[in-house]
């Protein structure tokens, strides 16, 4: 494959780039209409959007991956579709189709194939739809018009050098509300955690750890992403709740666990002040696949998992594993991988 696309792929970062065409489709007078590719990176809306006063937008974040063999791979965009049609739901939107979901992938995937890095890179093509609600409103009210849209952008490998463990503190501050908005991918809750990331930011940490809203004692997410921990008789156990977003990588890497590495797994309960019961941590989520995490610090107590300085053996396992996969090199499980033709 011949890339005609001019970029340092191994200075890639996570930072907007334009690139060729992206697909944007209009829901008006209660249906959506075919959606098409531009070239145009702009919105144009009414001031008085939805999206703009009260929030009324919901977003998702996945990859394409290009093989050893030069083939175009998109990693699991069908759960990807399920869980927008939750978070519009959530927002009272109207449900982009699974169907025109992945279509839309595809179609900006094809579009924009010379922007999908070379195999061996690590970098990756990430793909941003997002739906929001527009029109001239000004009640707190739905909208009556919505757009639902694709584009995507280049991306370096989160960890540049290789993975290495992080530190993270807990935070006083909740993320998302009882039976709130915490379980949709909503731009509120993103809005919410900036100022505490920063507070954990000034103080040395990677990111901070959130608890849950209601007592304050259980893990719920790290910073923008899902939990998950290795226990000291080799379980792989994730924090359940209502209010954590459904994470596509975590239930990806809860399968691995289960079905490559032969361990038990359960999504349950993990106590703040339990930590002693897990040798191993990690954060995991689309841009980093997993970030192993190499300290928590509570109420002035600093837990050292595995090591400051090397990543657990159980988490390079599943993260080589879950990215040998995506990148084709491990076999996947059936309907995990839509090629791009």
């Amino acid at each position: 494959m011949k890339n005609t696309v001019n970029i340092e792929w191994d200075k890639l970062g996570f930072s907007y780039i334009k690139t060729d065409y992206r697909y944007v489709s209009y829901w008006k007078e209660d249906s959506w209409d075919n959606g098409k590719l531009t070239s145009d990176n702009t919105l144009t809306i009414s001031e008085g959007s939805p999206c703009l006063h009260y929030g009324q937008q919901c977003f998702e974040g996945l990859k394409a991956y290009r093989t050893r063999e030069g083939k175009i791979l998109i990693f699991r965009p069908d759960q990807n579709a399920k869980r927008m049609i939750k978070s519009c739901q959530r927002l009272f939107m109207p449900e982009v189709p699974e169907a025109k979901f992945i279509d839309a992938c595809i179609q900006v995937v094809k579009a924009n194939a010379d922007w999908v890095p070379p195999y061996g890179t690590g970098a990756t093509l990430y793909l941003r739809p997002l739906v929001i609600g527009v029109g001239d409103n000004i009640g707190v009210s739905p909208a009556k018009e919505y757009i639902f849209t694709v584009f995507c952008i280049p991306v370096g490998p989160y960890f540049k050098g290789g993975m290495t463990p992080l530190n993270f503190s807990v935070s006083d501050y909740d993320r998302a509300a009882p039976k709130g908005t915490g379980a949709a991918k909503v731009g509120g809750n993103y809005a919410a955690s900036l100022y505490p990331h920063e507070l954990a930011r000034k103080e040395g940490y990677a990111d901070c750890i959130y608890l849950d809203p209601a007592t304050h004692t259980k893990i719920e997410e790290v910073g923008a992403a899902n939990f998950f921990g290795i226990t000291k008789d080799n379980k792989f156990v994730t924090p359940i709740s209502d209010s954590i977003l459904p994470s596509i990588t975590k239930y990806s890497l809860l399968y691995v666990a289960k079905e490559y590495l032969g361990m038990e797994t359960e999504e349950r309960d993990i106590y703040i002040d339990k930590l002693d019961e897990l040798v191993e941590a990690g954060a995991c989520g689309t841009a980093a696949v997993i970030s192993p995490i190499g300290s928590i610090t509570y109420k002035g107590k600093k837990h050292v998992f595995h090591s400051l300085t090397e990543v657990g053996p159980i988490t390079r396992k599943l993260y080589d594993t879950l990215v040998g996969i995506q990148f084709g090199d491990v076999k996947a499980p059936e309907g995990w991988m839509v090629e791009v033709k």
